[in-house]
């Protein structure tokens, strides 16, 4: 591994060790376990079908990156870099005062991208259809450095945490997990928590900003992937000392659910689960503590092009893929557990991705927003309740 410098490219290069096997006609498939590592330098463990399943989705993604290709050849290398509609769902109103090859460009993309992103295109797209181009590109070029530089020595509760976190964020990945990756994580993180002091660091952000960093393969794309997230894609407050944004989508996830999978959400009320439980973890790591990492990164793939909305279809997804497992559930426990093991077998992105947006029905972004306002009230009370108790006891 080079040493890393915000504008060198590290050299992370995982090459995927995913074994063929053929075991004994006679073996217990579902009870032969397997280890191995994936592109993005974890390690995997899972039975034979599980491998089989990733080594259809490799197949996949070759297939998509031709596809990428072809498109290259024929409409330029950047040709997603042009105009587009950010939510063709939403978007479809301005038809009129769009020429038709945009729409067309737009609409192809967002299909494109739900099918996945190439993993060597990935940097490239992400920084474009995210907005972390446009972002960067309003500053000095040398903003980050300058950054880092100025912030390099000095000790504030955020900085503390985020050196607390550092050794627990994905303990055991080959780069990550070493004084190497320790450091430009925590560079990125210590940046951004300079760059925006109401966020200051919220834990969660650790995991978030580990995968931008292997994704992106520079210190400084990462940076600005972080922002956008924070500053643009996300709803606001998420990350804040409160949490106030993520208490919010939890209660507006639990509308949904209760909207989009009634026997679920009724069955759960009865066994008093309370679905943020599990669900407040994948709204703040985004997934990437609970899913295996391509998983992750093509739910992020539709994130960033359209936006927090999709965290909402891909939760209710997994709840709506395990519907008849959850209703014969009878302890609080069976559902985290179903949960946890469906959440980290998902090695199928397709599946997860084909549920999440045609099988669970349209939301649009304006939708959501008007949950969250009507929820807001609500929220912000408790937590003024809360920090009064705590004066009290203090």
């Amino acid at each position: 591994m080079h040493s890393t410098h915000n504008k060198t490219e590290f050299s992370i290069e995982f090459r995927p060790h995913i074994p063929i096997l053929t075991p004994n006609i006679h073996a217990r498939r579902a009870n032969l376990t397997v280890k191995f590592q994936d592109i993005y330098g974890f390690t995997v463990e899972g039975n034979v079908d599980d491998v089989n399943v990733l080594n259809e989705l490799r197949e996949k993604v070759r297939q998509q990156g031709r596809i990428w290709s072809a498109l290259e050849a024929s409409k330029g290398a950047n040709w997603y870099l042009q105009p587009h509609v950010s939510s063709i769902a939403e978007g479809i109103a301005f038809k009129s005062s769009l020429k038709l090859s945009t729409l067309a460009n737009a609409i192809t993309l967002r299909r494109l991208i739900r099918k996945g992103i190439p993993p060597l295109l990935r940097p490239k797209v992400w920084f474009s259809v995210s907005g972390a181009a446009k972002k960067k590109s309003t500053v000095p070029e040398s903003y980050y450095n300058d950054l880092t530089t100025a912030v390099e020595g000095k000790v504030t509760p955020a900085t503390r945490q985020i050196d607390h976190d550092l050794p627990r964020t994905f303990p055991g990945h080959q780069w990550l997990d070493t004084s190497e990756g320790h450091a430009a994580l925590r560079r990125v993180l210590v940046g951004y928590s300079f760059r925006d002091s109401d966020v200051g660091y919220c834990q969660g952000l650790n995991y978030v900003a580990a995968l931008l960093l292997l994704v992106m393969k520079t210190e400084e794309d990462a940076f600005w992937m972080l922002a956008v997230l924070l500053e643009n894609v996300l709803v606001n407050d998420c990350y804040a000392n409160n949490l106030s944004g993520c208490h919010v989508e939890q209660r507006v996830f639990k509308d949904l659910l209760a909207k989009k999978c009634p026997r679920i959400a009724a069955h759960l009320e009865e066994l008093e689960f309370d679905v943020s439980l599990v669900a407040t973890e994948w709204f703040l790591c985004l997934f990437s503590k609970s899913f295996p990492s391509e998983t992750t990164l093509r739910v992020w793939d539709v994130l960033f092009y359209e936006g927090a909305k999709v965290l909402f279809h891909v939760a209710l997804a997994i709840f709506k893929m395990k519907e008849e497992e959850l209703l014969r559930a009878r302890h609080v426990v069976d559902v985290i557990y179903i949960l946890q093991k469906t959440s980290h077998h998902l090695f199928d992105p397709d599946e997860l991705l084909t549920v999440a947006f045609d099988k669970i029905g349209s939301m649009t972004t304006d939708t959501i927003s008007k949950q969250r306002k009507k929820q807001e009230p609500a929220v912000m009370a408790e937590l003024d309740q809360r920090l009064r108790r705590l004066d009290q006891n203090g």
